[in-house]
């Protein structure tokens, strides 16, 4: 397989097919989680061109963070870190909001894709929301096409609270009344600069608490119903 920066879960189930048991990466390469799981799975690790082993652990067994004990089960940074993310239909957006966002004051940790080539979105939400629920990102952001399926992926990472965002209000309520973690958008379905505005207001938004936080325990507590009945069977 040859060098690239990004390292998905089709092309570690490719390695193993063709017989390899190492993948050759640069210090650069991303490696998705869901590669990272594969990679677990299949026997394979990952070496950087200095021949040095890379272990094929995720993130969320090598990253430590300040908190651990929220009621969403996330842990916390108080660093001012965005999980940036998207798939090939996002890409153009992710590369423009990642400069807006640093030029917010916040720094951005881009999880891939790395270009316009086809991929699964799936893939890059997971990332997203596994960074934040890690504790190395205080909040995400996602974008695909149309906003709803990274959502739907992202929300299933226990604990994350993701929303699909169309525009200023949506993010401020998403931050204000749901306390979303991250917010996924569709680059086909609003315009960049709406973009822009959207991911200012659900950066710069908090939390209001009082009624809302009794309704976000709500959420919680149905998720604690399900993962307890999933640990039961």
């Amino acid at each position: 397989m040859p060098k690239r920066k990004l390292i998905s879960d089709s092309d570690v189930r490719r390695a193993s097919k063709d017989g390899q048991s190492v993948i050759q990466i640069s210090p650069a390469t991303i490696i998705t989680p869901l590669a990272r799981d594969a990679a677990r799975q299949l026997g394979i690790s990952f070496s950087t061109a200095s021949a040095e082993s890379v272990s094929a652990k995720s993130p969320a067994e090598s990253v430590s963070a300040n908190d651990g004990g929220s009621q969403c089960g996330c842990k916390h940074t108080d660093r001012a870190i965005v999980a940036v993310g998207s798939d090939h239909g996002g890409f153009a957006y992710k590369q423009d909001l990642a400069a807006f966002i640093a030029g917010l004051g916040w720094e951005v940790l881009d999880v891939g894709t790395d270009s316009e080539t086809s991929c699964d979105y799936p893939e890059f939400a997971y990332a997203v929301a596994l960074a934040v629920r890690d504790g190395r990102a205080r909040l995400g952001i996602m974008i695909d096409g149309a906003g709803p399926g990274s959502a739907i992926a992202c929300n299933k990472v226990p604990g994350i609270r993701a929303a699909c965002v169309h525009d200023e209000f949506t993010a401020w309520n998403a931050r204000a009344h749901n306390n979303a973690h991250v917010m996924t958008l569709g680059s086909r379905s609003i315009g960049i600069e709406v973009a822009r505005r959207a991911t200012k207001v659900f950066l710069e938004s908090a939390f209001e608490g009082g009624r809302h936080e009794t309704r976000v325990a709500k959420i919680s507590d149905i998720e604690r119903k399900f993962q307890a009945v999933a640990g039961k069977s």
